[in-house]
């Protein structure tokens, strides 16, 4: 279990009624903020401060890894800059009866301060800049000491309000989002017939998109099955964020099979230019070998062309779950 730092001013409201973390990508520039990178290093089980107000309101359970989702729509003018498109994590908050100001703590907590992406500043006051920064464990544990017996249940409870105990479908919002560009793309006159149902079959690695793939590529990069009827074709740049023409590049995919697809597609696994295979950090081992990928050693999947190397680094940067520090 790993703790988690939540500054949530501007937020709270809609995201602890909601269950959720939300946070864009990128800064409105595009630049890299590692605030929002530690979205994707979140793991089912991980313990959230909520800090609002300059006090702890509530701790939140993880219940989810980080996916793909768009803005939402409660909050309203709040960040107005952000992108559509962020990063999301299903928690489960609860709202502390006794709540800490951890200024009023200050030289307890000072020495257990991280050196590097504090959540406060030796003086005790919050820093604006952040979003979610990781905890050192030593702090935590003061911090939940400080809070005292709540907090240690809340702790101790770990997941045992798992996934299971909410039936929402963690893509449910994307795949409206994707709806509505599908909608977009057959209202669009200025797209053949025969393009717009192209594009959107190619939203499910299908028709025309997969049969490019299969001009580059013969088999499943991890598991060799080379049977086309067992192969889907995955988009490196998820379909979402390309343009039409990207949509249908077949550089932009991989044939991978049903359950190696998932992991690539919600960023559990990637691959480095000359073909090694990239492993999350937060992905479940067991569970990875169960589905056929090697996990005690070095696995090279064979080389890529350019074209792939292109949208492969986007996958690295953006779908796979590992935060660039």
């Amino acid at each position: 279990m790993r703790y988690w730092w939540v500054n949530q001013n501007q937020t709270f409201r809609h995201e602890i009624q909601g269950g959720y973390l939300w946070s864009p990508k990128r800064n409105a520039n595009r630049a890299r903020n590692p605030f929002y990178e530690f979205m994707r290093e979140v793991a089912p089980g991980d313990l959230i401060f909520s800090f609002v107000d300059a006090r702890i309101l509530a701790i939140g359970t993880a219940l989810s890894y980080c996916y793909e989702s768009p803005k939402p729509l409660e909050f309203g003018d709040a960040g107005s800059n952000w992108e559509t498109i962020g990063w999301r994590v299903r928690v489960s908050f609860t709202s502390l009866v006794h709540p800490i100001r951890p200024k009023d703590h200050i030289d307890i907590l000072r020495p257990l301060l991280p050196a590097k992406y504090s959540a406060l500043q030796q003086s005790g006051n919050g820093l604006q800049s952040v979003y979610l920064t990781e905890v050192p464990d030593l702090m935590a544990e003061a911090i939940i000491g400080l809070i005292g017996a709540e907090a240690t249940m809340i702790a101790g409870r770990g997941v045992a309000t798992s996934t299971d105990a909410i039936p929402q479908s963690q893509n449910a919002d994307l795949e409206v989002w994707e709806h509505h560009i599908e909608d977009s793309i057959e209202a669009d006159p200025r797209i053949p017939e025969t393009d717009r149902e192209s594009l959107i079959v190619a939203r499910r690695g299908q028709g025309l998109f997969k049969q490019r793939v299969m001009q580059i590529e013969t088999r499943c990069r991890v598991t060799g099955v080379w049977n086309a009827t067992h192969l889907r074709a995955s988009h490196s740049k998820p379909w979402h964020d390309s343009s039409n023409e990207e949509r249908l590049d077949g550089e932009n995919g991989l044939l991978l099979t049903p359950t190696i697809d998932h992991l690539y597609d919600r960023g559990f696994i990637s691959f480095e230019d000359p073909g090694n295979l990239i492993v999350s950090p937060v992905a479940h081992i067991p569970s990875l070998n169960r589905m056929g990928v090697a996990t005690d050693r070095v696995v090279n999947v064979g080389t890529f062309t350019s074209g792939q190397r292109h949208f492969l680094e986007y996958h690295r940067d953006s779908v796979l779950l590992r935060a660039a520090r």
